[in-house]
């Protein structure tokens, strides 16, 4: 007994000395689980509807019941039955939305510092359920988590592997056997699709035709170094099925031109001057609704093609100080990705090296061209989706996810239809429309819930929640996702974001660390 005494004590100064971390409490996934008296906002451009009952089994989505009217009591006697081994959630005046989708989420990356574990718990604190991992570290990683997250091992979002063309190949793809070879050893290691960024034209086509013959997806970020000669278009005719950022769609559209007019000292390498003359390009090409501009956007609608715009990637290109001071830094950025974002003549994506007024201005022109096309794109009938592309330009993985969707607003999608692009675009692009991307029975049970109405403002899913004044002249902040389900199972997604700012304070203390702006020593 003495002995016994005596260990305990010393595990009671040990966890005195060095507490134990918070972990996540989340939910088994039951064999029933009802959400009751939540308004449901659904993927598929349906106005929202409430209160209803959900009920799902096993991850299956079951029954959807209306069980009153707004304002009205709701009679129980009119509510599914919670079986005896069932969990019910009480969602009474919330929101359920289907689970969110990135359509371009790097599941962190070792110059940043950021590991999966810091990504994943920011994402699903967000509601994103299901990313597409558009390369990153190699595919081997990327599928190894993917597995890990079909089984419910780790706190993920659901994973769809995309190998970026050529990766892991022993030699240089020259020929167009070679690229049909590289694509099918691809489908056979079990990438769900191809991430690529350009080759010579009869090596493109080769390799989407055949990807495009396995039945697999493909996304592109046609880079600058192969664009002149091989654009969307190009793309599209060939299989591609998505477009990423809109590189190769203002070449597609030029008119008077081949190539963009690149200053004669430009220099790729040089990032300012790659990002400083990108925000100049759309002024370049066909001028929105002229014949080639129509022309364009409805061939790309006709071949189903998928824009996925990313547009908060680039928006400190047109707003800097705005980017870089955004209020989640503090709490939320590790040090390592704060130092990543720094100006920098190295690190991808940190192209400050005087940048200033001038840009700023062309940049928000840019975007006014290119909301214009997405926009119209949405309007005849294109599919539009949302990715974020974080860890890079101050973007912070979660956080940049819901900037993307106010920015898809800002663009003129109504709220609906940008709840749209965040789930059943999503799906649809991903080809797993009958399984995710709305809240219809027989579908996974992929949902976020949320105490505030996003539709009236978006604000309200960051995990910082929303500024708001009470009638008692109180400042306070309103919503954050409440909780995230991904496959039926319960995530309490403020948890989540806790767990990350302590993995960022520790972060801190050992680094000895202080969050200080670009070019202030102290």
């Amino acid at each position: 007994m003495e002995k016994l005494l005596s260990g305990l004590m010393v595990v009671f100064f040990i966890l005195l000395l060095f507490p134990q971390k918070a972990t996540s409490q989340h939910e088994i996934q039951y064999k029933q689980l009802i959400i009751r008296g939540v308004t449901l906002i659904n993927g598929n451009g349906a106005p929202p509807i409430g209160p209803v009952d959900i009920v799902v089994e096993n991850n299956i989505i079951k029954k959807i019941t209306v069980v009153g009217y707004p304002g009205v009591k709701i009679d129980p006697e009119n509510r599914p039955k919670l079986k005896t081994s069932g969990k019910e959630l009480d969602a009474t005046g919330m929101f359920l939305l289907p689970g969110f989708i990135d359509m371009h989420g790097h599941i962190g990356g070792e110059a940043q510092g950021a590991d999966w574990e810091y990504v994943f718990k920011l994402w699903m604190a967000h509601g994103i359920t299901t990313v597409r991992e558009p390369s990153g570290r190699g595919l081997d990683y990327a599928l190894d988590l993917k597995n890990k997250s079909a089984k419910n091992e780790i706190i993920a979002p659901r994973i769809l592997a995309y190998a970026g063309f050529g990766s892991g190949s022993e030699i240089e793809i020259t020929t167009e056997e070679q690229a049909r070879e590289w694509v099918r050893e691809n489908a056979t290691k079990g990438a769900d699709g191809i991430k690529f960024f350009g080759a010579e034209p009869h090596i493109m086509k080769a390799a989407l035709e055949e990807n495009k013959k396995l039945g697999l997806r493909s996304a592109m970020h046609h880079a600058q170094m192969s664009v002149a000669r091989w654009n969307v278009l190009n793309s599209a005719r060939s299989g591609l099925t998505s477009l990423e950022h809109w590189y190769g769609l203002p070449e597609a559209l030029f008119n008077d031109r081949t190539v963009q007019n690149y200053p004669v000292d430009y220099n790729y390498n040089n990032e300012q001057d790659r990002f400083g003359e990108a925000g100049r390009l759309w002024k370049q090409a066909a001028a929105p609704y002229s014949d080639h501009w129509n022309k364009v956007m409805n061939e790309l609608i006709e071949l189903d093609f998928t824009l996925d715009p990313t547009f908060n990637i680039y928006e400190a290109s047109r707003d800097l100080q705005r980017a870089r001071r955004a209020e989640w830094h503090e709490d939320y950025t590790l040090p390592s990705l704060w130092n990543y974002y720094q100006p920098s003549k190295i690190s991808h994506g940190s192209y400050w090296h005087f940048w200033g007024t001038e840009e700023e201005v062309a940049w928000k022109e840019n975007y006014r061209l290119w909301m214009a096309f997405v926009n119209e794109y949405k309007n005849r009938g294109g599919r539009v989706t949302a990715g974020s592309d974080s860890g890079f330009i101050f973007q912070l993985y979660g956080f940049a996810y819901i900037r993307e969707l106010e920015l898809l607003r800002e663009a003129g999608f109504h709220p609906l239809e940008v709840i749209r692009a965040a789930t059943l675009n999503g799906a649809e692009a991903l080809g797993m429309a009958d399984i995710i991307g709305s809240v219809e029975v027989g579908k996974y049970a992929d949902f976020v819930i949320v105490e505030e109405n996003p539709l009236s403002n978006l604000k309200v899913l960051y995990g910082t929640g929303a500024i708001k004044l009470t009638e008692e002249n109180e400042v306070v902040r309103v919503g954050g996702v409440k909780y995230t389900i991904k496959d039926g199972i319960i995530y309490d997604a403020k948890q989540l974001l806790k767990e990350v700012k302590m993995m960022v304070d520790e972060a801190k203390v050992k680094e000895n660390f202080k969050l200080l702006q670009p070019g202030i020593k102290n």
